[in-house]
C-alpha cells in the first residue's frame, strides 16, 4: 500500500516536472521566435541596406527623370498641334510640377508623423497616380489638360513616393547618411542624362500620345517591383512612440541661417537649366547641342550629389556649402560669362552640375546641425521646410529671370557671354550661387 502511494507520488512529480519542463521549452521557443522577429537588419551595411539604396536610386530615376526632361516636351508642345496654336501656359506645366513637389513636402511629412502606418502604402498609391497622370496626359487636347495631368497630378503622385523614401533612408543609413542621400539623388541626374534623348527620339517618331503611354507602361513595369525594397528598417512600434509634432526648430538660427542660404541658392539654381538651350541657339548652335547642355548639367549632378553627400559626412555642412558655392560662382562668371562656343558651354554645364547640382545633398548635414540644438525635432519636418525653401526659390526664379532677360543689359556693349543679352541673367545666377555659401561666413563670425 505504502509502495503504491509512493509510486503514485513519484509519477505525479514526474508529470509536474515534464509539464514544467515543457512550459520552459515552449517559452524558450517563443522567446527565440520573438527575438528573431525583432532582430533589426544592420544600418549602413549589409545586403538589405544596399538593396534598399539601389531601389531608391532606380525609383528616383524613374519618377523624377520624367519632369526633369520636360524641356524636350516643352519644345514639342510649342511647335506641334494641337498645342502650338495656343502655346500660352506650356511653361506652367514644368513650374507647377516643381512647386508642388517642394511645397507639399511639409504637409506629407506631418501626416506621416501622425499616421506612420500609411507610409509604405502611400508609395503604391503614388505610383498608381503617376501612371494615371501620364496616361491621362496622352489624351490631352488643351494646354490646361496637360497642366492638370502631366504637371499637377503627376507631382502629387511623385511626392507621395518621395516623402516615405526620405524617412526610410534616414533609418537605413546613419553614419553614411550624406553619401546615401547623395547616391539616391544621383538617380535623377542619371535619368536626366538619358531620358531627354530618348524622349526626343520618341516624340519625333511617334508623337506625344504614344510616347506618354509607352512611358506609363515602362513606369509601372519597372518601378512596381522596386517598391518592394522601399521599406522601413525599424518596426512601427519604435518609430511611432512620439506623435507630437515638434516645430521648435523654426525658432533657431541653426535652421534659418542655412535655410536663407538655401532659398538664395534656389533663386538662381534653375536658371541655367531653363535658358541653356535658348542661349545655345542664340549663339548659332543646334537644338541637339542645346539638349546636350542639359544632359551635361545632369551628368554633373550625378557625381556632384555623391561627392557632396560624402563630404557632408566628414566636414561641417557650412564648409561643404561654401565649396559648392565657390565652384558654382567660378563656373558661372568664368565659363558661362565667357562662353560663346560649344566647348566652353560644355565645361560650364559639367562644372555647374558638379557643384551647384550637389547643393541639396547638404540637407542631411543641415538636419544634423538643427537636431544638435533641438533634439526633439523631426527629421522629416526639417527636410520638408528645407524643400519649401527650395520651392520658393524655384517658383520665384521663373518670373525673376524673365524680367531680367527683358532688360537686355550690356547687349552689344560687353564682350563674350556678358554681351549677348543674357549678361544680367548670368550675373544674377552667379550672385545667388555665392549667397548659397553665406552660412559659412555666418559660422565664422559666430552667428551660428
Amino acid at each position: 500500500m505504502d509502495s503504491d502511494i509512493a509510486l503514485t507520488d513519484l509519477q505525479g512529480q514526474a508529470r509536474v516536472y515534464e509539464e514544467s519542463n515543457g512550459d520552459l521549452r515552449r517559452r524558450f521557443r517563443q522567446q527565440s521566435v520573438t527575438q528573431r522577429e525583432f532582430t533589426l537588419p544592420p544600418a549602413d551595411r549589409g545586403k538589405d541596406a544596399w538593396l534598399f539604396l539601389a531601389g531608391c536610386f532606380m525609383v528616383e530615376a524613374l519618377i523624377w527623370g520624367f519632369p526633369f526632361s520636360f524641356g524636350v516636351f516643352q519644345e514639342y508642345y510649342t511647335t506641334h498641334k494641337p498645342f502650338s496654336a495656343r502655346p500660352a501656359g506650356i511653361a506652367v506645366i514644368g513650374t507647377s510640377s516643381t512647386g508642388i513637389m517642394y511645397l507639399s513636402c511639409p504637409v506629407l511629412f506631418a501626416a506621416f508623423k501622425r499616421w506612420p502606418h500609411v507610409r509604405r502604402h502611400c508609395t503604391l498609391v503614388g505610383l498608381a497616380i503617376n501612371t494615371v497622370a501620364v496616361v491621362a496626359a496622352s489624351f490631352a487636347t488643351q494646354v490646361s489638360h496637360l497642366i492638370l495631368t502631366q504637371g499637377v497630378l503627376y507631382e502629387i503622385g511623385g511626392v507621395m513616393i518621395y516623402c516615405p523614401t526620405i524617412l526610410f533612408l534616414d533609418e537605413w543609413f546613419i553614419r553614411r547618411k550624406g553619401l546615401a542621400f547623395g547616391m539616391m539623388w544621383a538617380g535623377t541626374g542619371v535619368s536626366g542624362v538619358v531620358l531627354p534623348f530618348v524622349m526626343s527620339a520618341l516624340l519625333t517618331r511617334f508623337g506625344f500620345r504614344t510616347t506618354l503611354r509607352a512611358y506609363a507602361v515602362a513606369l509601372i513595369t519597372l518601378a512596381l517591383p522596386l517598391l518592394y525594397f522601399i521599406r522601413p528598417r525599424l518596426p512601427l512600434a519604435q518609430t511611432s512612440l512620439q506623435r507630437r509634432l515638434d516645430l521648435s526648430f523654426l525658432r533657431t538660427s541653426a535652421f534659418w541661417i542655412p535655410e536663407s542660404a538655401n532659398v538664395a541658392q534656389g533663386l538662381g539654381y534653375f536658371i541655367p537649366s531653363i535658358y541653356l538651350p535658348t542661349y545655345a541657339t542664340s549663339q548659332g548652335m543646334t537644338g541637339t547641342e542645346g539638349t546636350l547642355m542639359l544632359a551635361l548639367v545632369n551628368m554633373g549632378v550625378v557625381f556632384g550629389a555623391i561627392w557632396v553627400g560624402a563630404l557632408t559626412d566628414r566636414m561641417h555642412v557650412s564648409s561643404v556649402t561654401a565649396l559648392c558655392s565657390l565652384g558654382a560662382v567660378l563656373a558661372v562668371f568664368v565659363f558661362w560669362g565667357l562662353a560663346v562656343s560649344l566647348p566652353m558651354l560644355c565645361l560650364f554645364s559639367l562644372l555647374y552640375g558638379l557643384t551647384a547640382g550637389g547643393y541639396s545633398a547638404t540637407y542631411t548635414g543641415i538636419v544634423q546641425l538643427v537636431k544638435g540644438q533641438e533634439t526633439g525635432a523631426d527629421t522629416g519636418m526639417i527636410f520638408g521646410f528645407l524643400a519649401v525653401g527650395r520651392g520658393i526659390g524655384a517658383l520665384a526664379s521663373g518670373p525673376l529671370s524673365e524680367a531680367l532677360l527683358q532688360f537686355q543689359t550690356w547687349r552689344g556693349e560687353a564682350k563674350l557671354g556678358y554681351g549677348t543679352g543674357y549678361g544680367l541673367l548670368i550675373v544674377f545666377t552667379g550672385i545667388t550661387a555665392a549667397a548659397g555659401g553665406s552660412s559659412f561666413i555666418a559660422r565664422r563670425i559666430g552667428l551660428n
